[in-house]
Formats: structure tokens, C-alpha cells, sequence
């Protein structure tokens, strides 16, 4: 996984940084620097001859959230202001200035790599947070460029730098960014590096290190037990199937979290083959396992009171002459035949699987993530995720979460009419069923696989998983570590 900068906290920025970054914010209708030294204050109206607040509109600077603008420096120092938006700042407006800037700083020519001081007046601890979260996050490259050196050490200035409660900050923040960064880096890995062998070992090291039980089972192990989703899924492959199991269980924990990702290491459709266009980028398929598994380290790594259990389902989809067909009846672990409607809708059937083995220890909540539908990113665009739950509980539980990270999440309904168009009259239930609604049947799938008595939750990842478009805020282009921070939050909230 590529290095991230050294964080630490600091009441005022180093005299001898390479670059200051500061805030400007909207208050009573006029725009105010913020976190600016006054000794720079002084230097920079001597110069210019103006108000420093002056000089930055005049180079093109606002305070819309996430704007940035390269002010000439003092003493070789390089100055660089960040638009927050209103002065009443939220932690994600922060986070997101806070990854504009390290991007701006980052692209900036330089012999060696930077240093760097945030000087955007962080004062509470969820703010202080947010603030290493966005530097960590905008500063991700997933492969070192020649002539970019980046950004070595960032210092978060903060009048609080002494208290507990920001070094607590600071630590959750750095824990939660290394997760997200390390979901990351899975995603953007191409597919002949990352496949469902490969990608296991690399789990199996990520659970070792952060001193976690793990679990691996190959095909001949998910064959004798009769795990019939991923064996479908992954049959015409000559690169087999695994399915990994990773698991937290601190002393005192009175709350079992289980967590089940997709893994599709690459997904061509199978014999329903996709078009070129839609294949490209099916590397990144394997999103929510990348996110399960990366957030239960972080989860680890913070020593939250809180058993979690993540089951990564990981499978490539091929079509050979041993790929499943369009029609073949399943029959997935624990029993349920399954008629396969569409082969490009895999990624149900191997969540199927690991739900049944999740639930098996009976968790209080179980949450599946998964770049499931495309169906979900013409509902909701390329930057939201949906949530489908059992109860508005549950719902309400994650979407808290999801506030409090700072991702986008949007509630979609699993009505009583989406399970009845999966009946089948050659087996328990159809995987597929008419194009109206997929993301609302294809939750209505899942459901039939945890029980009733366990509370469910369902994260379609499909839009914001993955950004094949240019970088904005703290989220780069390629694998962006959807849903990881939700997750980490929420087992934060649940411990209490």
C-alpha cells in the first residue's frame, strides 16, 4: 500500500514548513481568512499593499467549499488558501478543503517531498478529525509519478493540540484514512495482480498484522460444504473462488457486527457477456470486500468495544465452457436452490453464500456492501450509495453513520412486491427478475438470506465506489473507499 504522510498536531504552524494551507470563510456576507499567522498577515499586506483577503479574490480565490488558489509565498514558503464555505464549518466541510488542498499541494513542482502545516482554525475534536481524514485522503496516490514528490508530513494546527481528546481525534482520523487508502489501493490494483487467490493472501496479511483471526476457504473447501454461489460464479474461471473470513473479538464486547462484501475480482458478465465499455472497469467489482475487510482493521486498530465478523466473497466472472448458464438451477450454502435469471448479476449469489455463513453465529446486525446494480447508479448518480434495511431502525442506525463520515447514502424501500417477482417454477427463487426497480429486487434477493430475527442492512456501492472521472475534494480518481468510513463510524456509534 503506498506511504501516507506523517500526521501530528501543533498550536502553530512550523516557521520552516514548504507550505501553509488556510481557509477562507463566508460570514455576515464577507469572506475572511482563516488560520493565517499574524506575522504572515503583516508580510503578505506589506507586499501586496492590500488587505491579504483582497489579494486572494483578486487571484481568483472564494470561499465556496473545496476552492483552492496558490498565493505567491514569503521566505520560500508556499501559500495556499482553501475555500470552507460558511465560518459555522461542519467536519466534512473541512474534510473536503482539507483533501482540496492536499491535492493542490501535492501537484506543486518540487525537488523533494513537502511539508506541509493546515491552518484552518480546527478546534473541535470531530473537526480535527475531519481535518486529518481530508489531508490523509487528498494526499492518496495509488502509484508514486516521476516528478510528483507529494507531501511527506503533514502538521494539523489547532489551538487543543495538548488535549486527549484531539490526540483521540488525530489517532481515529489516521486509523480511518490507512483503512480507506487501503481499500483503495485493492480496488485500483489491476486484475491479473488481484484475483480471488491473490486478493485472500493480501487479506490473510492485512488480519495478520493488525493481530485478527482469518479463515480461508478454497474451492475444494467451499465445494465439500457446499457453497454453490461462489463455485456458479467462479466456475468459469481458470483462477477459483475463495471465500475469507475475518474476525475481532475484543473482551467486553456485547454486540456482534457482521460484515459481508462482495469480492468479484472481475466481472465480465459471464455468458452474459457485458459490452466493452462496461467492462473496463470492472476491476473495481471487488469494492465491498475491499471495504469490509479494510474497516474491520480499522475498527481493530481503534480497540472499539465491538465483536465484527467480515466474510470477503471473492470470485471472478468468466465465460468459458465451464460458466454457468443463464437457467441453471444453484443450490447455495445452506440449502436454497436458486434459478439464475441473468449471469451478469452474480454478485447476489455470492453474497448469498456468505450471508447464510454469517448469520450462522447469529450477529445482532448483519450489513452486506456490494457494487451490486446499476440499476442503483441510475436512481441515485455516481456519488450516492443506497441503503435498503429491514426496519427504519436499522436504517436510521446507518444513514447516522453515514452523516457523521461524512458519505452520501440515500434510503430506497424494499416493497412486498419485489420478492414476488423472484418466484420460480423450477426452484425456490429466481436471482433476477424484470429491469423495473433492480436495486429494490436485488436487496429483496439478499433478504432471503439473513433471518428475520437478525436485523439487515444492504449498501449498494455501485455509483461512488469507484470515480472514473477527475479527482474532487479528498476522493481521487479510481477506487475511492466507499462506505469504509460509514462502517467504522457506525461501529464507533454502536459501541457507544
Amino acid at each position: 500500500m503506498p506511504s501516507l504522510p506523517v500526521v501530528s498536531l501543533t498550536s502553530a504552524p512550523a516557521k520552516d514548513v514548504d507550505v501553509l494551507v488556510v481557509g477562507l470563510a463566508q460570514t455576515a456576507g464577507t469572506e475572511v481568512l482563516v488560520g493565517l499567522p499574524d506575522e504572515s498577515a503583516t508580510a503578505l499586506a506589506k507586499a501586496f499593499g492590500r488587505p491579504p483577503a483582497d489579494v486572494v479574490r483578486d487571484l481568483g480565490g472564494s470561499a465556496k467549499n473545496a476552492d483552492t488558489v496558490l498565493l505567491p509565498g514569503l521566505a520560500g514558503q508556499r501559500l495556499i488558501v482553501v475555500g470552507l464555505g460558511d465560518i459555522d464549518v461542519s467536519p466534512e466541510q473541512v474534510r473536503r478543503a482539507a483533501g482540496a488542498a492536499l491535492r493542490a499541494a501535492s501537484a506543486l513542482k518540487a525537488e523533494r517531498p513537502l511539508t506541509l502545516a493546515l491552518s484552518l482554525d480546527a478546534i473541535e475534536p470531530q473537526v480535527i478529525k475531519g481535518a486529518v481524514e481530508g489531508a490523509l485522503l487528498g494526499s492518496y496516490r495509488y502509484r508514486e509519478t516521476t516528478g510528483k514528490p507529494g507531501v511527506a508530513s503533514i502538521q494539523v494546527v489547532t489551538t487543543h493540540a495538548r488535549k486527549p481528546e484531539a490526540r483521540h481525534a488525530l489517532d481515529l482520523g489516521v486509523a480511518t484514512a490507512t483503512a480507506v487508502s487501503r481499500a483503495r489501493t485493492w480496488v485500483n490494483t489491476p486484475a491479473n495482480d488481484l484475483y480471488p487467490e491473490s486478493f485472500a493472501d493480501e487479506i490473510v496479511k492485512a488480519a495478520k498484522a493488525a493481530k485478527l483471526s482469518v479463515d480461508v476457504w478454497d474451492e475444494k473447501a467451499l465445494e465439500k460444504e457446499g457453497f454453490g454461489g461462489l463455485l456458479a460464479v467462479g466456475g468459469g474461471s481458470s483462477r477459483k473462488p475463495r471465500l475469507v473470513r475475518v474476525g475481532y473479538a475484543p473482551r467486553g464486547a456485547k454486540f456482534h457486527l457482521a460484515l459481508v462484501g462482495k469480492g468479484i475480482t472481475f466481472d465480465t458478465g459471464g455468458l452474459n457477456l457485458k459490452p466493452a465499455d462496461g467492462m473496463y472497469t470492472m476491476k473495481s467489482d471487488m469494492s465491498g470486500a475491499a471495504s469490509v475487510i479494510a474497516a474491520v482493521t480499522a475498527i481493530a486498530e481503534a480497540g472499539v468495544k465491538l465483536k465484527v465478523t467480515a466474510f470477503a466473497a471473492l470470485a471472478e466472472n468468466m465465460p468459458s465452457g465451464t460458466a454457468y448458464r443463464p437457467s441453471d438451477v444453484l443450490t447455495l450454502y445452506g440449502g436454497t436452490s436458486v434459478e439464475n435469471g441473468n449471469s451478469d448479476a452474480e454478485g447476489r449469489l455470492v453474497l448469498a453464500d456468505a450471508l447464510v455463513k454469517a448469520t450462522e453465529d447469529r450477529p445482532d446486525l448483519v450489513i452486506d456492501v456490494a457494487t451490486l446494480t446499476g440499476a442503483c447508479v441510475v436512481a441515485l448518480g455516481e456519488r450516492v450509495a443506497g441503503l435498503m434495511a429491514r426496519d427504519d431502525e436499522t436504517a436510521d442506525l446507518v444513514l447516522d453513520a453515514a452523516e457523521a463520515a461524512g458519505e452520501l447514502f440515500w434510503q430506497l424501500p424494499v416493497p412486498e412486491e419485489a420478492r414476488g417477482k423472484l418466484d420460480s417454477k423450477v426452484a425456490d427463487l429466481r436471482s433476477t427478475a424484470d429491469r423495473w426497480g433492480g436495486a429494490l429486487t436485488a436487496a429483496a434477493f439478499l433478504s432471503e438470506f439473513v433471518p428475520e430475527s437478525i436485523s439487515w442492512a444492504h449498501l449498494d456501492i455501485a455509483g461512488p465506489a469507484f470515480n472514473p472521472h477527475e479527482p474532487y475534494h479528498y476522493v481521487p480518481s479510481g477506487g475511492t473507499g466507499m462506505s469504509v468510513r460509514t462502517l467504522v463510524a457506525l461501529a464507533h456509534a454502536i459501541a457507544g
